[in-house]
């Protein structure tokens, strides 16, 4: 089965992929950090008793000690875990399904943590998939729920909704005009956080940011998706626009031209020079002036983060082996 971030989204230009997480927790247990071993594993069997009657047949269950450091770290490069949740060796499960849109982490900083990745701009689609697999939980697990404050959580930045709504964007254009600051300063005023999905906070790499809620309490689900929504399409088109003056300039064309040509021949490729590279590819892309279909730059980005190409290829040893084979699967891609 294809996973969901190889497929065609909406406005996939710009807009990479959606996701909806939903912190949950079951009445009656304390929360994860103060639950003993047999707690998380009834916790465990509870939840996987739970998806494997309401949600039928498509979803597998792992206990997180059953995955080395290596397979923990790719399911955090593939968005399917977040990065705390790669370290855990306790009693702590895990449920994807085979498209690996839809994941539940369990015993992380909540009992349950939902998450539903769509590709492209599907912040209306990912929620409606999230909010019936909750519902369908909810009916077994009975989730914590106050009638004044909303769904309770370990921590009370998430009181309420308990909902994280995010988008993924490329934005090459606005990073070469130099706007990415003061669009983090204009979001951070309107309720919402951007940061850069790959590489650190402070020197984010790929030109892809992750735009997401911040508040949970005292606003409704889809209220917070249709702010989200609309600051969404507005840098979206800014982004466009951007592109459109960027790309008549003689630099930015040959820094497209550059990278994919050092890309399709490249026999050595770091995680960090292949993002450096793999931005203006993805831009001149998106601009047409490459034939390349975006979704198949995105599918490659995540295919070729560190841990997920040493995972899919087990007799690499060495971090220049690592290397080579990375770049080996970006010129077959490009080819």
């Amino acid at each position: 089965m294809s996973k969901w971030y190889a497929e065609k989204g909406e406005q996939n230009d710009v807009i990479i992929s959606t996701r909806i997480r939903l912190a949950r927790n079951i009445d009656g247990f304390v929360y994860p950090h103060l639950l003993d071993k047999e707690g998380k594993n009834r916790i465990n069997e509870k939840v996987k008793k739970a998806v494997f009657e309401k949600l039928g047949d498509g979803y597998s269950f792992c206990e997180m000690s059953s995955f080395t450091p290596l397979q923990a770290v790719s399911l955090a490069e593939r968005h399917l875990i977040s990065a705390d949740f790669a370290s855990r060796r306790d009693e702590s499960g895990l449920i994807i399904s085979d498209d690996e849109s839809v994941s539940i982490m369990i015993c992380e900083e909540d009992h349950v943590k939902l998450q539903v990745m769509k590709s492209g701009f599907a912040l209306g689609e990912a929620f409606a998939r999230a909010d019936e697999i909750d519902d369908s939980l909810d009916s077994s697990l009975s989730f914590s729920f106050d009638e004044r404050i909303g769904y309770l959580t370990s921590s009370p930045a998430n009181l309420g909704t308990a909902m994280r709504a995010s988008v993924f964007l490329h934005l090459p254009a606005l990073t070469l005009c130099g706007q990415i600051s003061a669009i983090a300063s204009t979001v951070s005023k309107l309720g919402l956080s951007i940061s850069g999905a790959y590489g650190s906070r402070k020197k984010p790499s790929g030109d892809i940011y992750q735009i997401s809620n911040k508040i949970t309490l005292g606003i409704t689900e889809e209220t917070a998706i249709s702010n989200l929504e609309s600051i969404v399409r507005q840098i979206a088109n800014r982004e466009r626009g951007a592109a459109e003056r960027e790309i008549k300039d003689p630099s930015a064309e040959d820094k497209i031209y550059r990278a994919y040509g050092l890309l399709k021949n490249a026999r050595l490729l770091t995680t960090e020079e292949f993002m450096s590279l793999i931005t203006y590819v993805r831009f001149g892309a998106y601009a047409g002036l490459l034939d390349i279909p975006v979704e198949k730059i995105d599918a490659l980005i995540i295919e070729v983060q560190p841990a997920t190409v040493s995972v899919s290829n087990e007799d690499i040893n060495t971090v220049t082996e690592r290397d080579a084979k990375r770049a080996e699967i970006v010129r077959k891609a490009l080819d």
